[in-house]
């Protein structure tokens, strides 16, 4: 039997219960909590993120670019999924994004303001999708982009207003593509770049390979497989390195017009139509009045009213006056 004394006594869990400030169910949710969960609201859905910024979205059949991109995203990636076209503002919302995956897509098509507002992004990965051509003015809202690539595509030919000009891009990817030349003016536009990717092209031995061959002598090491790099000669079926053309081999070639020139026969060409029409629109109408001056001129010669003679004078036209001069 217990005694009155324990009965009086709580036991000691009981009694700290007791003393709490606060009840165990009562307490505030740990603060600790990760709040990047998929479809919340700095998350995008379908997306896993982590704390420091990156939206993993790869490898979930998504067929365009997830929704509810915020500027806490830094990084998105959205390789190995089946996003085929990129409308205009695609990323919208996600103006801090630094770094951008879009490998293994089958992106066939790109707006050329697919990319606008991103102008912070430091990294675009393009490559193994089914690209064949990038409408000008594509990368041209991308100034802080220092790498850029476009491996494993379709791309035939790549014109200057494509790339823009991109002064912090370092590094690009042009590898396993269907490449014969480079245009006069790409690869100007990008003064810092010290990594050019250029094998796996089908390049074409001719004039049209000349600024490449230019800029390959004058960056050496910027393009660590230039050793590798072969052209095709048109006809010869036969196989070329690159290295072996230089300045005298492409003598024969025209020089292509510096943009300056551009400008003036561009400015020229109009201006020097529109005087020779204006020329001859004058000339024609000179020759035009002075034929009709004469023709009035002929036509009042006709007109005029024959003289008036005296009583005893004929008119030298009279074939009887005629004779009685002649008789006299």
């Amino acid at each position: 039997m217990l005694s009155p004394s324990f009965l009086s006594r709580p036991p000691p869990s009981l009694l700290l219960l007791l003393l709490s400030p606060w009840p165990v169910w009562a307490q505030a949710p740990d603060a600790t909590t990760p709040t990047g969960t998929p479809g919340s609201q700095n998350c995008p859905e379908a997306c896993a993120c982590a704390p420091g910024g990156e939206a993993n979205c790869s490898g979930r059949a998504l067929p365009s670019v997830p929704a509810g991109l915020s500027p806490s995203v830094r990084a998105l990636l959205l390789d190995h999924n089946r996003v085929r076209a990129l409308p205009p503002g695609a990323f919208v919302g996600a103006g801090a994004l630094l770094r951008l995956d879009l490998r293994e897509n089958g992106l066939r098509w790109m707006h050329a303001r697919a990319f606008w507002g991103l102008g912070a992004l430091q990294q675009l990965d393009l490559s193994a999708n089914q690209l064949e051509a990038l409408a000008p003015g594509t990368f041209e809202s991308l100034r802080a982009l220092c790498k850029l690539s476009l491996a494993d595509n379709r791309l035939e030919r790549l014109e200057p207003a494509a790339l823009g000009a991109l002064p912090l891009l370092r590094a690009l990817s042009l590898q396993d593509n269907e490449l014969t030349a480079l245009a006069p003016g790409v690869l100007a536009g990008l003064p810092a770049l010290t990594s050019l990717r250029l094998r796996g092209n089908p390049w074409t031995c001719g004039c049209a390979l000349r600024p490449l061959c230019s800029w390959l002598r004058r960056h050496p090491r910027s393009a660590p497989d230039t050793e590798m790099l072969l052209c095709v000669s048109p006809g010869l079926q036969t196989l070329s390195p690159l290295t072996a053309f230089s300045d005298t081999t492409f003598r024969h070639c025209v020089q292509p017009l510096a943009p300056r020139d551009l400008i003036v026969v561009s400015a020229l060409g109009p201006v020097a139509f529109l005087a020779s029409l204006a020329t001859c629109l004058a000339l024609g109408s000179v020759l035009t009045a002075w034929r009709l001056r004469r023709q009035r001129a002929a036509a009042h010669r006709r007109r005029r009213p024959p003289l008036n003679l005296g009583p005893g004078e004929a008119s030298p036209a009279d074939p009887g006056s005629l004779a009685a001069t002649a008789q006299a």
